[in-house]
């Protein structure tokens, strides 16, 4: 658990990057930080593993001042991944990934051990990636190398910074979607800074709302999108915000068990008839999609080779009203 305690950082030329912040976050969760660029999330960010030191206040890991931490030893025990990635280019994926490893003791058996597992993780394939260099990798696999660096010693803080930014849509996307898994598997604490409120809502447990340096919400995805806490939030948010609750609704809080669409097989994406199929952590935006797609009132929600229920417009119009007239 992370807490911050009425920190305030101000730099010697009188700059105040944050100001009074107070908030915590859980274990196990991601929590990200988001507002518009110099609103001082990434310097919050770099409290945790005292890249910066806080002017005022305290900020606490488990109940003790980070004050009282080593800054080496505390960064050995913090992964930290970037924009950049800042892989080194001299050296193998393999060697890359051990560099903390390495620096803490850990015995080469355990290292190499620890790359296949990570590299696996990352659906990167050991035999093939470890003794590739970076310059041979495309820019989603640096990144993927970039977070398996930052999870080689376990850490039980992982800090990342705009780590999606750099790359296209698709590959951000897929990612995104990527680390979602991995993070059900890890259950790391995670402190996430971007400027895209999207990718936000998206990632996060909770959300800090960033605006000149004071944290203007902290909140749930839900809670944010449902009751924004003043003008700027509403702003930041968007327009579009009945649409991006979709976003942050799973197929299965919305989904009727008693539709009429039956199956016994399941392929990846339609059901036993040739029709379309969702699942129930599907996003009700994907579902949405798929109906959009389809031209059908309602699709089959599979679990595993199970028909598990059924998802209509009617359920969608449940979280915004008619969807069909903000496609």
């Amino acid at each position: 658990m992370i807490t911050f305690e009425n920190v305030t950082k101000e730099y010697p030329d009188g700059t105040v990057a944050i100001e009074d912040i107070t908030f915590t976050v859980e274990e196990g969760t991601t929590t990200v930080l988001v507002g518009p660029s110099g609103c001082g999330k990434t310097t919050t960010m770099k409290l945790v593993n005292r890249l910066e030191d806080p002017t005022e206040g305290t900020v606490y890991r488990d109940e003790t001042p980070l004050s009282e931490f080593d800054p080496i030893d505390l960064r050995r025990n913090t992964g930290y991944v970037i924009q950049e990635i800042g892989l080194f280019d001299h050296m193998s994926v393999e060697d890359n990934i051990a560099t903390v490893p390495r620096l803490t003791g850990w015995d080469e058996s355990e290292i190499e051990d620890r790359v296949a597992e990570l590299l696996d993780l990352m659906d990167m394939p050991p035999g093939e990636y470890r003794h590739q260099y970076p310059t041979e990798l495309s820019g989603g696999q640096r990144q993927r190398v970039g977070v398996a660096r930052a999870l080689a010693s376990d850490p039980d803080v992982l800090l990342m910074d705009e780590p999606f930014g750099a790359l296209d849509p698709i590959t951000r996307e897929n990612l995104q979607d990527e680390f979602l898994s991995i993070q059900e598997e890890l259950e790391t604490t995670i402190l996430f800074v971007t400027h895209s409120i999207d990718e936000a809502l998206k990632m996060g447990d909770r959300i800090a709302i960033f605006d000149v340096g004071e944290v203007v919400q902290y909140d749930t995805p839900q809670e944010i999108l449902d009751n924004p806490k003043n003008e700027f939030v509403e702003n930041f948010i968007g327009s579009d915000r009945p649409l991006k609750k979709l976003s942050v609704t799973r197929v299965r809080e919305i989904m009727s068990s008693d539709g009429d669409i039956q199956s016994a097989e399941v392929d990846t994406s339609v059901d036993g008839e040739g029709r379309m199929a969702v699942a129930p952590d599907d996003t009700a935006l994907a579902a949405l999609s798929k109906l959009v797609e389809s031209g059908r009132d309602q699709l089959p929600v599979h679990e595993e080779d199970t028909v598990v229920g059924t998802v209509s417009w009617e359920n969608v119009y449940s979280i915004q009203g008619d969807a069909r007239d903000r496609v």
